[in-house]
C-alpha cells in the first residue's frame, strides 16, 4: 500500500466551487518542475533587415519562404536548425554541398511543417491564442518530436477469444496502463472520429440511447491522455458536479474543444498525407505516418513551453507563402472546411 501511494509533497489545491463536490483543482508542482528541467528555449536570433533581395531570387528551390528577405530567411533557417536539429545541423534537411537538391525527404516534410505552422497560427487562434507555435513547440531540439503516435496493430481484433477483448486489457501507455480501450488516438483524432460526448444511461445501446458503457470507456481512455498530456486534472475543463454540462464548465473546456478539432485537422490534412514521403524507418508498424496528439505540443504542461510567446520573436513563420506552381502535400479541401467550422464555432462561443 505504501509503495502504491504518492506522498503529498509539492501538491497544491485550489477550491473551485462548493466543498464536498470535488470542485478542487490539484496541482503537483514537483512534476511540473521535472517537466521543465529539459526545456531550454534557444536564444533568440538577432533581428534581420526586411530590405534587400528576396530569398527566392537568390537561392534555388525556395518553395515556401521565397518572399522573405535574404536576411530574414537566413535568420529563420538558423533558428529552425537550433529548434529541430542542433546536433545534425543544416544537413538534416539539405544535401551536403548542394542545398538546392530535392532528393532528401526531410526537406519536403519541413515545407509542409512550415505551412502547417502558419495555418495553426493564423487560423486556429481559438486554441493557440496570440501565443502561437513555432517548430520548437513540438520538436524541443529533437529531429523527431518525442510525443508522436502510430496506429497500433496490436489493437486489431483477432478471432476466437481475442475478439472479446474489445481493444482493452493491454498495458498501453496511451491510457496509463489501465484496462480501458488503448487505441484512442485512431478512434478520436483522425477522420470519422468516434463521438466524445458520451454519457450512457443504459448498459446496452438502444433506440433512445445509441451509446453504451463501452463507448464511455473509450472516451475515458481519451480523457486520461488529456490529463497526462497537459499535466492537468478533470477540473481543469469540467465542473465535476455535472461533467456533461457546459454551462458551468471552466473556459478551458472550450479551448480544449478547439484543440481536439485542431489535432484532427493536423493529422488529416498535413501528417497522414506525408506517408508516401517518409522512408520505411520513419513509418509505423502498419506503414502509417507519424501523427500528433495533445502531448505533441503540450509535452506535459497545460501551456506549451509554459506559454513562452516565441512567435513574437519570429513573425516570419506567419509569412510562409507558396511559390506559384508548387502544390504542398496536404488535403486543401478538408483544411478549408475545418477553418470554416472553427471560425463559426469561435463566433458561436
Amino acid at each position: 500500500m505504501v509503495t502504491g501511494c504518492e506522498l503529498p509533497v509539492g501538491v497544491e489545491t485550489d477550491q473551485k466551487g462548493y466543498r464536498g463536490l470535488g470542485l478542487e483543482q490539484v496541482t503537483k508542482r514537483h512534476l511540473e518542475a521535472r517537466k521543465r528541467a529539459d526545456m531550454e528555449i534557444p536564444p533568440v536570433e538577432g533581428p534581420a533587415s526586411t530590405g534587400g533581395p528576396k530569398a527566392g531570387d537568390i537561392y534555388e528551390n525556395v518553395e515556401v519562404l521565397g518572399d522573405l528577405s535574404i536576411g530574414e530567411f537566413n535568420r529563420l533557417m538558423n533558428a529552425i536548425t537550433a529548434w529541430v536539429a542542433p546536433e545534425e545541423g543544416c544537413n538534416y534537411c539539405h544535401v551536403p554541398g548542394n542545398f538546392a537538391d530535392e532528393n532528401i525527404y526531410t526537406k519536403i516534410v519541413s515545407r509542409n511543417m512550415l505551412e502547417m505552422t502558419k495555418t495553426i497560427n493564423t487560423e486556429w487562434d481559438a486554441h493557440v491564442g496570440q501565443t502561437g507555435v513555432t517548430c520548437y513547440t513540438c520538436h524541443m531540439g529533437n529531429p523527431v518530436p518525442e510525443n508522436i503516435w502510430y496506429e497500433d496493430p496490436g489493437m486489431k481484433q483477432a478471432g476466437g477469444f481475442a475478439a472479446l477483448r474489445m481493444g482493452q486489457n493491454l498495458a498501453g501507455d496511451n491510457v496509463a496502463s489501465s484496462s480501458l480501450p488503448n487505441d484512442v488516438f485512431s478512434a478520436f483524432l483522425q477522420e470519422d472520429p468516434k463521438n466524445i460526448r458520451i454519457t450512457p444511461r443504459t448498459s446496452l445501446p438502444g433506440p433512445e440511447d445509441p451509446d453504451n458503457l463501452v463507448d464511455a470507456e473509450w472516451v475515458h481512455g481519451l480523457m486520461i491522455h488529456f490529463s497526462d498530456a497537459l499535466g492537468a486534472t478533470c477540473t481543469t475543463c469540467h465542473n465535476t458536479n455535472n461533467f456533461p454540462d457546459w454551462t458551468n464548465s471552466p473556459v478551458q473546456r472550450v479551448t480544449a474543444w478547439h484543440g481536439i478539432e485542431l489535432v484532427r485537422m493536423l493529422n488529416v490534412d498535413y501528417l497522414n498525407p506525408l506517408q508516401p514521403v517518409y522512408p520505411a524507418n520513419r513509418l509505423g508498424a502498419s506503414g502509417d505516418a507519424p501523427k500528433a496528439n495533445c502531448a505533441t505540443c503540450h509535452n506535459g504542461l497545460q501551456l506549451p513551453l509554459d506559454g513562452a510567446p516565441m512567435l513574437n520573436d519570429y513573425p516570419e513563420l506567419n509569412r510562409v507563402e507558396r511559390r506559384e506552381g508548387w502544390t504542398p502535400v496536404q488535403g486543401d479541401a478538408a483544411t478549408t472546411e475545418a477553418k470554416a467550422d472553427v471560425a463559426q464555432d469561435a463566433a458561436d462561443a
